[in-house]
């Protein structure tokens, strides 16, 4: 990393551990892993989590309506919609104005739906809950954390204020396997624990032209700076999680993977793409492959750079 390039960015901030770097140059991961607000506030600018972005349609009834950064996923049903993700706590005007630009009502909102109870995927939800009056349903073990605004979060709770964001009240306790169901969609929630502890991965199935898509969202592997993963006084087990976790993404085998951090999966290409080739551009089985297993080494990377070892586990 030059002066923060993006690329360099996101290794060091959300997934992988960095390489130690001048002290003129990039914060090192330890360094993040003291202060939250540098954390966030550089993921945040460098990674464009507030920046607004074109909705698109990637099938038949799915659209993306997040911000340049952070992935908010739209399903459109008989019934009314579904959304996945909010992003940022600032993020909720914005999502909502992408919803209206694709022609439909962010008041018609009657699911929603995170990936986990932070403030970059759960931060908006207040707000579009509020105005939609949807239901918010959320895994078992994120829901103290969703409903005190992150106080209660293994991690990132004791620096609340830095953290924090509007707390919401979840209207339906999910356990692993359980299916939330609108119109004729239904989603399932896999419990995916590690980056937090209730952590989703959403799968469902999309039809488009007459085909079927299995359609996935993976979510869990991301170890953040701090995160302690060989002794976790918060969250014991932790690196126990995480394997569990990889070990089950490894096994989903999506058409299309779609994922909260929008820089991971070439959005932008396939984008692009899409304006020729349609759906065909979102299909990507071979990338999601790669995605977990680069997920997964990090994991590992991390886990033996916290014990000493030199090299990391294949």
């Amino acid at each position: 990393m030059k002066l923060l390039p993006s690329l360099g960015l996101v290794l060091l901030l959300l997934a992988a551990p960095a390489p130690p770097r001048a002290q003129t140059q990039a914060p090192t991961r330890d360094q993040l892993a003291k202060d939250n607000k540098l954390f966030i506030t550089l993921a945040s600018k460098t990674l464009k989590w507030e920046e607004p972005a074109e909705p698109v349609r990637i099938a038949g009834p799915l659209y993306f309506v997040g911000t340049q950064g952070l992935g908010v996923y739209l399903i459109t049903t008989s019934d009314g919609l579904v959304l996945i993700n909010t992003g940022m706590p600032s993020s909720g005007p914005m999502i909502a104005a992408s919803i209206r630009k694709l022609g439909f009502k962010p008041e018609d909102i009657k699911v929603l739906v995170t990936s986990h109870a932070h403030a970059d995927h759960a931060g908006g939800i207040a707000y579009l809950k509020d105005l939609s009056g949807g239901k918010l349903a959320m895994m078992e073990a994120d829901i103290a954390s969703m409903e005190d605004g992150g106080k209660s979060d293994f991690h990132y709770g004791t620096d609340w204020k830095v953290m924090g964001f509007p707390a919401a009240k979840v209207d339906r306790v999910l356990r692993d396997g359980d299916t939330v169901k609108l119109g004729d969609i239904v989603l399932t929630a896999l419990a995916t624990p590690g980056h937090t502890r209730g952590d989703t991965t959403w799968t469902t199935t999309i039809v488009d032209g007459g085909k079927a898509y299995v359609v996935v969202w993976p979510d869990g592997m991301s170890v953040n700076p701090g995160y302690a993963l060989a002794g976790h006084p918060s969250y014991p087990g932790i690196a126990d999680d995480f394997r569990r976790t990889a070990a089950r993404l490894e096994l989903l085998k999506p058409d299309i993977w779609l994922v909260s951090h929008t820089e991971r999966f070439d959005i932008e290409g396939k984008r692009t793409r899409a304006k020729t080739q349609g759906v065909a551009a979102w299909v990507d089985p071979e990338g999601y492959r790669r995605y977990i297993a680069a997920q997964r080494q990090a994991f590992e990377d991390e886990m033996n750079r916290e014990l000493g070892v030199e090299g990391a586990v294949k």
